[in-house]
């Protein structure tokens, strides 16, 4: 199964994240709110032992953290490359840091991209999406629990499943 390290927007946060328009438009596929995370490590397709050493990782990166990770996103909606509509997000810097080093102390292999705070609100061909960009959101959330997540690849898009969490103390 293919795992990711990732923190979730608190309810309030989702509430203004709702609110955002999201038109139907030809080629643009809105992101639903049971996905809306940040994800902060990527490891990939690991079998079922791994998926325990994953766990022990994550509560690792959770100790590490030091202090409540507040989390600001926007101020508007921007451009990931060039199909992905999203927020950026500053404040889990930290998380992000604390899961590569307990992923590698538990001999896991991470994405090696570096870390792009941001959460994803739709994917689209790129001739599209510059419409919806500088859309005005801004929302600010604290993160206290850190999670794994499963991601099964289907025909609606993928669908998450938290297998693990951790307490950020």
């Amino acid at each position: 199964m293919r795992l990711f390290f990732a923190a979730w927007p608190a309810p309030p946060a989702r509430e203004v994240l709702a609110a955002l328009p999201r038109p139907a438009m030809p080629g643009v596929r809105w992101t639903p709110p049971e996905r809306w995370h940040v994800t902060l490590g990527f490891l990939g397709e690991i079998d079922q032992p791994g998926e325990h050493v994953a766990a022990a990782a994550l509560a690792d990166a959770a100790h590490r953290v030091a202090g409540s990770l507040e989390v600001v996103a926007g101020p508007a909606t921007a451009l990931l490359g060039r199909s992905v509509l999203c927020l950026r997000v500053t404040g889990m810097e930290a998380a992000a840091s604390a899961v590569r080093t307990a992923a590698l102390g538990h001999h896991l292999g991470l994405d090696p991209k570096p870390f792009v705070g941001h959460l994803t609100l739709a994917r689209g061909r790129g001739d599209v999406l510059p419409a919806l960009v500088g859309l005005p959101v801004s929302v600010r959330w604290v993160v206290d629990e850190l999670t794994l997540v499963a991601s099964r690849l289907g025909p609606a898009g993928p669908r998450y499943e938290v297998v693990a969490r951790a307490t950020v103390p």
